[in-house]
């Protein structure tokens, strides 16, 4: 009788399967870090997918779709700020301070103060980005850490905005009366039966910009550099000091330009407005795929973070979901982003 002979080896199954999983899962954390829009591109695909089913026909209506892209115009723009602070390694709790505070001194500028329009809309801008140049000094000079010295402005520029408002709303017929151009944000534009605010569409011109900026621009490249090691740009001759105050400085005005489409939005200067911004601007940025570590991360993905979060929140309120289901979903989202981020981060190290 022949031995028979076998090559099996106890294991061997086993290790080889293991081996081919790893190498899937490797390919993925390579796609996922070299496309960090991919995720929230996915998400937002499976939200469009699934309310269209549960809600139906009303979803889709042209002036259903506007309504969404006109209710993230504040946030979205605000999240231009905020994913530019984020990429450097830093973060700005004082994004929607800096807002309000630009509103309040255009406002005052053009009703009280009766300077011409563009005027006051310049020194509202103005007044955007020296509160960005503050908070740039506070991280680079002084060494804080971003998210303490934006949380110490955040408060700053609050107490600012009730102090010079005399916590006083701006009416609107004031402002129709003396500033026209204040509320220009707020006219629309039909297209294909959607009307489109100018607010929503300067988001839109904004993103493109920025965009076009941290790719294509020597600047856009610094600003990635710097904020996955600061150390090693330094070292490259990056003057990342003056880097980050620009970087600062741009965010401030481009939170004074939401504040313009904010006044445009709501019709009136309000101190009060804005309250929840700085959460909402950073969720978007989360949502859409930037890394809070720095370094990672892609402005249109903050886009489309903030057309998930609204997306979410108009198909569960036509859903008939109670809004606090619709704030639950929003966490669980960032919880489930951050979660992502950090399986990247940890395959990528």
């Amino acid at each position: 009788m022949s031995e028979v002979t076998s090559d099996y080896r106890p294991g061997g199954e086993a290790a080889s399967f293991e081996t081919a999983q790893r190498s899937l899962a490797q390919r993925l954390h390579g796609f996922f870090h070299a496309h960090p829009t991919a995720a929230p591109s996915i998400v937002l695909l499976m939200a469009v997918l699934a309310f269209s089913v549960v809600v139906g026909e009303r979803f889709f209506a042209p002036f259903n779709l506007s309504l969404i892209l006109q209710q993230v115009s504040i946030i979205g723009t605000l999240a231009v700020a905020q994913t530019l602070i984020i990429l450097t390694a830093g973060i700005d709790l004082s994004v929607g301070a800096i807002m309000v505070l630009s509103t309040v001194v255009m406002g005052r500028a053009a009703v009280e103060m009766g300077l011409p329009p563009s005027a006051a809309l310049l020194l509202g801008l103005f007044a955007g980005a020296a509160c960005g140049a503050v908070n740039g000094t506070l991280v680079t000079r002084f060494k804080l850490p971003p998210f303490i010295a934006t949380l110490g402005t955040w408060n700053i520029f609050a107490a600012l905005k009730l102090w010079y408002s005399g916590s006083e709303t701006i009416r609107s017929q004031e402002l129709e009366a003396t500033a026209p151009l204040l509320q220009w944000m707020g006219n629309s534009v039909e297209l294909f039966g959607a009307r489109l605010s100018y607010g929503s569409l300067m988001m839109i011109v904004l993103f493109a910009g920025v965009w076009y900026a941290l790719r294509w621009t020597a600047w856009g490249r610094h600003v990635y550099a710097a904020g996955d090691d600061r150390k090693a740009a330094d070292l490259a001759g990056i003057r990342t000091g003056r880097l980050l105050i620009s970087v600062y400085i741009v965010a401030g005005v481009i939170c004074a330009l939401a504040g313009w489409a904010l006044i445009g939005r709501i019709g009136s200067v309000s101190p009060q407005a804005g309250f929840m911004a700085n959460l909402d601007s950073i969720t978007a940025v989360v949502i859409g795929g930037t890394s809070l570590f720095g370094g990672r991360g892609a402005v249109f993905g903050t886009l489309i973070g903030a057309l998930v979060v609204g997306i979410f929140r108009n198909g569960l309120a036509l859903a008939g979901v109670d809004v606090l289901w619709q704030e639950f979903t929003v966490g669980l989202l960032i919880i489930v982003a951050v979660a992502v981020d950090q399986w990247i981060r940890r395959a990528t190290t």
